[in-house]
């Protein structure tokens, strides 16, 4: 990918939660896209559960639609809670539905990872259960910056705006590091 073209990226939420941080997190690396990287975000909320009898009739409207974008992506950007020292079902059950043939679109794809939670340890566990995941799916980490993002409800306004400068700098770096890598992994 020559480096004037525009890395699209994919931002994915694991929580449903109507004030999520998480979801306020993508919305805040919206605001904070570098030069040359874009940023849309999927909503998975209408994904019905992973079952592979649905799967081989056909896949439904909102999971095609996810694989649709996936596949249009460059890259993607997970932004993951942590819930019983692991990430969501609600996320693990996207990855499942993109994981699967034909031709599925997460295989080989550039990824970051982010997460908030109001716990004192910013999602440490979850992100890393997730990129256990990528191993599997040959998916391709940004490493650093970790982006752990802990007593969210301390770092985000009423309104779910991120007014914490120091977290905003890092997804700031996080971005370009994504762009970046994608750009290395994809030169053409």
């Amino acid at each position: 990918m020559a480096q004037s073209r525009v890395v699209k990226t994919l931002g994915i939420s694991g929580s449903l939660r109507k004030a999520s941080f998480n979801s306020a997190a993508l919305r805040a690396a919206q605001e904070l896209v570098p030069e040359g990287l874009s940023l849309e975000i999927a909503d998975i909320s209408e994904l019905p559960l992973y079952n592979d009898d649905v799967r081989a009739a056909g896949y439904p409207a909102p999971v095609q639609r996810l694989r649709e974008q996936i596949a249009a992506a460059d890259a993607l950007l997970f932004a993951t809670p942590e819930y019983n020292y692991s990430f969501s079902g609600v996320l693990k059950n996207a990855i499942d539905w993109a994981s699967r043939p034909p031709d599925p679109p997460v295989i080989g794809k550039p990824v970051a990872v982010m997460g908030a939670t109001p716990s004192l340890w910013g999602t440490t566990r979850a992100q890393y259960h997730l990129r256990q995941c990528f191993v599997f799916l040959n998916m391709f980490p940004v490493n650093k910056p970790e982006v752990l993002i802990a007593q969210a409800g301390s770092r985000f306004d009423a309104q779910g705006k991120l007014t914490d400068q120091p977290t905003r700098d890092l997804i700031g770096q996080l971005l370009v590091a994504l762009r970046d890598w994608t750009r290395r992994l994809n030169p053409a």
